[in-house]
């Protein structure tokens, strides 16, 4: 593999992550500046920054140099606790975090998440182009489907199956701090998606 292809596949594995060039370069503990050098081909990077780049995707540094690589490894481990934190659909304010179960396995076809509530702004509806599965696991949320006359109260234990396109928000009920969610989204691109 030549550095052209290396600094592709760095790319590559970083945007299958959904990890943006200043999240890896702040988990590696470099500049937005040198990752975006490396990535485009414009620095050629030392082993040592090599594989503080991998270890900041969650990969052996051989992963990068592998001619599979863009495909990922057959199977990653790991743990509900070691979630990477991505901040989407203006998150913060709304009181969600949302942490990637799976980021470490590139080439998958569903994205699991662990969604932790709590109190913030009421977030309008919205919809992705994918089908997802929610568990709810600690607390209670009211979520809502089509409008605000769809309420479901949910309380831990309870699951939905969602459907691509149908608008939907959640928020926490009064007297309820926290709550805390596992959703798995499916690839857009699979069949019936």
């Amino acid at each position: 593999m030549n550095l052209l292809e290396l600094s592709q596949t760095i790319r590559k594995i970083r945007l299958a992550q959904g990890m943006t060039v200043e999240q890896l370069a702040k988990k590696s503990g470099f500049s937005k500046g040198f990752i975006s050098q490396v990535e485009n081909f414009r620095q050629a990077p030392s082993l040592k920054a090599l594989i503080r780049i991998a270890e900041a995707l969650g990969l052996p540094v051989s992963t990068l140099f592998s001619e599979s690589a863009e495909n990922g490894p057959q199977y990653t481990f790991g743990r509900i606790d070691e979630g990477e934190e991505l901040h989407r659909d203006d998150g913060e304010r709304h009181g969600i975090r949302y942490l990637a179960l799976a980021y470490r396995q590139i080439g998958r076809k569903m994205d699991p998440f662990l969604i932790e509530y709590t109190p913030g702004d009421v977030r309008d509806f919205l919809f992705h182009d994918t089908e997802e599965f929610f568990l709810l696991l600690e607390g209670r949320l009211n979520y809502y489907l089509y409008d605000d006359s769809g309420l479901h109260e949910m309380k831990a234990g309870d699951t939905l199956y969602l459907k691509a396109n149908i608008p939907h928000r959640v928020r926490l009920p009064d007297g309820c701090t926290f709550a805390k969610g596992l959703v798995v989204y499916t690839d857009p691109a699979l069949p019936g998606s």
